[in-house]
C-alpha cells in the first residue's frame, strides 16, 4: 500500500514547513519519515534513504544509536527537565564540565539555549552588555562577513548577509559593518583593517571559522583567521566564533577554531551538540567576559536573559554521552579518512562533469556547485530530487548540492553518495535536453 500521498496530504493540511513554499509542498514529492536506523531514514512506505545531509547537519553518529537511546532512558529515570534560572541540575553541570575541557575558550562558562540562532542572539546580547558593564560607551556595532548566515531570528539575521528571502525583514535588522565574503581572498585583511578603523564602535566581530555553510560551503584557509583574531586582541574587540555548523568534528577537528589557531571570547555551539537527538545549543563565554557580569544581586550587571528549556536535562544527558562516544569510537579519525575518500571520488566522478562548476570540501562538510545552462533554474532542487529517487537524501542551497553525511559514514556509503550524485546530475541534464543520451558521461544515467 502506497501511504506516502495520504501522509503528505495530512501533513500539508496542518503543518507549516520552514523554508518551504507550502503551495508547492506536495508537488515536490517529500518523503514522510516513519523511523530511522543507523545512517538511513525509512519512510511510511518502508523505502530507505541514506541520510547524506545528516537531517539538516545535526546528526553526527547515526540514528537510533543504542548508547544514546540509553542515555535518554537513564535520564528519564531521574527527571526530564528542571529550570536553570537560579537553580542547577546535576547532568547540566556534568556536561558543562566535560565541554569545558574541550572548547577553545579560556575559562569557559556555558549559557544553554534551544538552537543555533538562539545561541547567536545570546552571544550578541552578551557582547553588547559586556561593554556597558565595563562602563565603555559607543561599543554597539558588530562586524560580520559577506555571505554570512547565523540564523533567522532578528539579531542573527542582522549579522547575517541576507538571502533565503530574508530581504523582506530588512526594516527589522540593525546595521552592521560588513567585510567581504570568503570568496574574496583579501577578506581577512580587509576585516582586520576595519577592526582597526572602527574599534571604538565595535562590540564584536562574528565569523564562521573555516566554512561558511549556508553560503554554499565557501571555504577559507585556516591560517587566514589569525589576522582577524589578532586585530581583535590588539584593539580590544570581542571575537565571536559561530560553530553551530562546524562544531563537533564536522571539519576534521572537534572545533574548526582549533585548526584556525583561534580562541574566541564567545563560542556558539548547536546542531551536532546532542548528535541530532534533542534541540540544544550553547553560548560559551570566556572567563574575562563572564566576570564582567559579576556584581551585587539584582544589579544592572546581571544578564537578564534565559529560556524556559535552557539546559534541558534530557538534551544534556544525550550530549554528554555523545561527547564520550566521539572519543570511544575515534570518530574524528573516521572523518579524516572518509573525507579523503570523498574528495578523491568527487574529483574523479563529479568535478569533471560539464554541469559542475566547483567542488568544495572541508572534513565531511561539502558542496557541489552546479553550472546550469543559461535560462535553467532550480537545478539544485532537480538534482537533489533525482538523488532522493535513487535512495540518497540530499538538499540544495540554491544551485549548490550540500554533502553533509554522518561523521560515522562508511567507505561503501561514501561511494554510494558520489555514484548517486553523479547519476542524478547526468539524469537532470538529460531530462532538460542539455546532454545527449549517448554521451559517455551518461553511462549510468537512466
Amino acid at each position: 500500500m502506497d501511504d506516502g500521498p495520504v501522509w503528505t496530504k495530512r501533513d500539508a493540511d496542518v503543518v507549516w514547513h520552514g523554508f518551504t513554499q507550502m503551495s508547492a509542498y506536495a508537488e515536490s514529492s517529500p518523503i514522510v519519515v516513519d523511523r530511522a536506523e543507523g545512517h538511513e531514514l525509512i519512510d511510511v512506505d518502508g523505502n530507505r534513504y541514506l541520510d547524506a545531509i545528516s537531517s539538516l547537519w545535526v546528526n553526527t553518529i547515526g540514528h537510533h544509536v543504542p548508547e544514546l537511546d540509553q542515555a535518554v532512558r537513564d535520564q528519564l529515570e531521574r527527571g526530564a527537565h528542571s529550570t536553570m534560572l537560579g537553580n542547577g541540575n546535576r547532568v547540566v553541570i556534568e556536561l558543562a564540565e566535560a565541554l569545558a575541557e574541550r572548547v577553545p575558550v579560556e575559562h569557559p562558562h556555558f549559557l544553554f539555549a534551544s538552537d543555533g540562532a538562539a545561541a547567536v542572539e545570546q552571544a550578541l546580547k552578551i557582547a553588547f552588555q559586556y561593554w556597558v558593564n565595563r562602563g565603555v560607551t559607543g561599543r554597539t556595532t558588530f562586524l560580520a562577513f559577506g555571505g554570512a548566515y547565523h540564523g533567522d531570528t532578528v539579531g542573527a539575521l542582522s549579522v547575517g548577509d541576507g538571502g533565503f528571502g530574508t530581504d523582506l525583514f530588512d526594516p527589522l535588522r540593525f546595521p552592521v559593518l560588513r567585510a567581504p565574503g570568503f570568496a574574496d581572498p583579501q577578506c581577512f585583511e580587509t576585516a582586520a583593517a576595519m577592526v582597526a578603523e572602527h574599534a571604538d564602535e565595535l562590540a564584536a566581530v562574528i565569523v564562521e571559522p573555516l566554512v561558511q555553510g549556508a553560503a554554499g560551503m565557501q571555504l577559507a584557509p585556516a591560517g587566514a583567521f589569525a589576522m582577524v583574531a589578532e586585530a581583535c586582541r590588539r584593539h580590544d574587540v570581542l571575537l565571536i566564533c559561530d560553530e553551530v555548523a562546524t562544531g563537533f568534528g564536522r571539519t576534521g577537528t572537534l572545533f574548526a577554531s582549533e585548526q584556525c589557531g583561534v580562541r574566541p571570547d564567545l563560542l556558539v555551539l548547536g546542531k551536532g551538540l546532542t548528535a541530532g537527538y534533542m534541540a540544544q545549543s550553547a553560548t560559551v563565554a570566556s572567563g574575562a567576559v563572564f566576570d564582567a557580569f559579576l556584581g551585587p544581586d539584582l544589579s544592572e550587571k546581571t544578564l537578564y536573559h534565559g529560556h524556559s528549556y535552557s539546559g534541558n536535562a534530557l538534551a544534556c544527558a544525550v550530549a554528554l554521552r555523545h561527547l564520550e562516544l566521539l572519543d570511544e569510537w575515534r570518530v574524528l579519525d573516521n572523518v579524516c579518512a572518509r573525507s579523503d575518500e570523498l574528495r578523491s571520488l568527487l574529483s574523479a566522478r563529479v568535478a569533471p562533469l560539464p554541469e559542475v562548476r566547483e567542488v568544495r570540501l572541508q572534513g565531511l562538510m561539502g558542496g557541489v556547485e552546479l553550472a546550469p545552462p543559461a535560462g535553467e533554474s532550480r537545478w539544485g532542487r532537480l538534482v537533489c530530487a533525482a538523488a532522493v529517487q535513487r535512495g540518497v537524501l540530499l538538499r540544495p542551497l540554491g544551485d549548490v548540492v550540500v554533502l553533509m553525511p554522518p561523521l560515522t559514514i562508511t567507505t561503501a556509503e561514501v561511494e554510494r553518495i558520489v555514484d548517486v550524485l553523479a547519476d542524478a546530475i547526468a539524469a537532470t541534464a538529460l531530462a532538460s535536453g542539455k546532454r545527449r543520451p549517448d554521451s559517455p558521461s551518461d553511462a549510468t544515467a537512466p
